[in-house]
């Protein structure tokens, strides 16, 4: 084996042994695949991407994730009769539908949505394309996913579950670890209620069970600054309903759906 490769695939860094383990972005998730024994991965992008597909798969649409929106992109969602959604500033009548789980919930029903984003589209993706079951999660279904989790037997040894936080990206392309999406993984895990932790995602969990005021948290980190200046303090508002979703969007033939719906 290239030495790269097998220092990618060490045990420490794919937390081998743990039967709950957690990370941060794109090459985290590569890293935790690459160990061949993850039999679910968990995506978390609170802001916006999970929370996005969780409203869009609560209303029954089916949701195609996809790394960047170009050209690619629209070939991609014409293939599978799908519409593609727009950046958030980019909505009009005639294209509704984007990123903004606020504006997903205004626009007209659609039964096949391909929905780009560079964080945890791009690793949901990734990850369906390695094998395993992957999963939405966020703070709208993290009782509902963790449940999900448990009663099919994941977050075991011999069945581990990755829990990923997307993260944002600086300037320059770099992973920029994000308070919204550690407090969404650690709510996954705590509610998985078992299994043995890594201690990476031990800390996430106890993050999570620490925070006073998780809204307040994430309304006032800088992500939900962020989106609040720029005029979409309705995202965050729809991204801190805490379990008003008890809907599980699971990747099916590269679309997320719920199991627990027809």
């Amino acid at each position: 084996m290239p030495r790269n490769v097998a220092l990618i695939t060490a045990d420490w860094w794919t937390q081998a042994g743990y039967g709950v383990r957690f990370e941060w972005g794109p090459e985290g998730a590569r890293r935790l695949m690459a160990g061949g024994d993850v039999a679910c991965l968990v995506v978390v992008d609170v802001l916006s991407f999970t929370t996005a597909v969780s409203v869009a798969v609560d209303a029954g649409t089916q949701v195609f994730p996809y790394a960047w929106r170009d050209e690619s992109a629209v070939v991609y969602a014409a293939d599978r009769g799908a519409v593609l959604a727009v950046g958030r500033r980019a909505v009009t009548p005639d294209t509704p539908w984007s990123l903004s789980p606020a504006a997903l919930r205004r626009a007209p029903f659609a039964s096949r949505l391909v929905l780009p984003s560079p964080n945890g589209s791009a690793i949901a993706a990734a990850a369906s394309e390695a094998g395993g079951v992957v999963v939405a999660g966020c703070l709208r279904n993290a009782a509902a996913v963790g449940g999900w989790l448990a009663r099919e037997g994941f977050g075991t040894t011999d069945r581990p579950v990755a829990v990923v936080a997307s993260g944002e990206r600086w300037e320059d392309g770099s992973l920029r670890p994000a308070l919204e999406d550690a407090l969404g993984a650690g709510a996954v895990i705590s509610a998985l209620g078992g299994g043995r932790l890594s201690p990476e995602a031990e800390v996430a969990a106890g993050g999570y069970a620490s925070c006073g005021d998780v809204a307040v948290a994430v309304a006032e980190c800088a992500s939900g600054r962020e989106l609040a200046a720029g005029g979409f303090a309705g995202d965050v508002a729809v991204a801190v309903e805490r379990d008003a979703s008890r809907v599980v969007p699971v990747l099916v033939d590269g679309a997320f759906s719920s199991p627990l719906c027809p």
